[in-house]
C-alpha cells in the first residue's frame, strides 16, 4: 500500500457546541476533504460537540480535568488516548484549555488551533466580543480569523497558516458578527485541513506501519 492510498487519520478536540467539528465531518461526508475523523475528545462531558460526534458515528471522548490534577499530569493522560488513534493531525475547534509541552511534544508540527480573531489581536477568550468593542471604539475596522500551528503554550501565537479578514458592520451586534465569523471559521479551517492534508505525512505512516 502506498502513502497516496491512505486517508488521513484527524482527532479533533473540543469543549463546546462543535459548529467547527461538524464543519470537518460534513467536509469529510460530502468528500470535499478526503480525510477521515477518527476520534473527538471533549473536556466537558456535556459538550454538545460529542453528540455530534455520535451522531456520525464517530468515537467520542469525555477527559475532564480533575480539581487539583497538575496540568501536565492531565495533558500526559490526555495525550496517550489521543495517541490511541494514531491522528495524523490533532485540531483543536474550540478547545478551551492551553496545551503544554507534555501533550504537544507528542504531536510535534502536528496540532492545529482555530482562533477567530487576526494574528496578534485579541488571543484568548471572547476575541469576537473584544473585537466588536474596539470596533465601537473607532480601534479597528474589521476582525478576523486565522488557523496556526500550536509548537509550545503561547496563546494563539503559533505560525499562522491562513487568515482571513471578516467585516464589521456599522449596525452589528454580537449575535450578527458571531454569525459572520463562524461563517468564515468553518470554511477556512476546511480548506486549512485540505491542504495540510496534502503533505507527505500519510507517507511517512505508510512507512511505519509497513515495517
Amino acid at each position: 500500500m502506498t502513502g497516496d492510498a491512505i486517508v488521513p487519520r484527524l482527532v479533533v478536540l473540543v469543549s463546546g457546541n462543535g459548529s467547527n467539528l461538524q464543519a470537518i465531518l460534513d467536509a469529510c461526508t460530502c468528500g470535499q476533504l478526503a480525510a477521515r475523523v477518527v476520534g473527538v475528545f471533549s473536556n466537558r462531558g456535556r459538550a454538545y460537540g460529542l453528540k455530534r460526534a455520535e451522531l456520525a458515528g464517530v468515537p467520542g471522548r469525555v477527559c475532564q480535568m480533575k480539581k487539583g490534577r497538575p496540568r501536565r499530569e492531565y495533558d500526559r493522560m490526555l495525550a496517550e488516548q489521543v495517541s490511541h488513534f494514531r491522528p495524523d493531525w490533532v485540531v483543536l475547534a474550540g478547545w478551551m484549555r492551553i496545551l503544554t509541552s507534555a501533550f504537544l511534544d507528542r504531536f510535534l508540527d502536528r496540532v492545529v488551533n482555530l482562533h477567530p480573531a487576526l494574528p496578534g489581536q485579541f488571543p484568548g477568550v471572547n476575541a469576537i466580543e473584544r473585537a466588536l468593542d474596539a470596533y465601537r471604539k473607532g480601534e479597528i475596522g474589521y476582525t478576523g480569523v486565522m488557523v496556526h500551528l500550536v509548537p509550545d503554550e503561547g496563546v494563539d501565537s503559533g505560525p499562522v497558516l491562513f487568515s482571513e479578514r471578516v467585516p464589521i458592520m456599522p449596525n452589528d451586534d454580537l449575535k450578527t458578527l458571531e454569525a459572520r465569523v463562524h461563517a468564515v471559521e468553518h470554511r477556512l479551517l476546511v480548506a486549512t485541513i485540505k491542504d495540510l492534508c496534502g503533505r507527505d505525512v500519510t507517507s511517512e505512516r505508510a512507512d511505519l506501519e509497513g515495517e
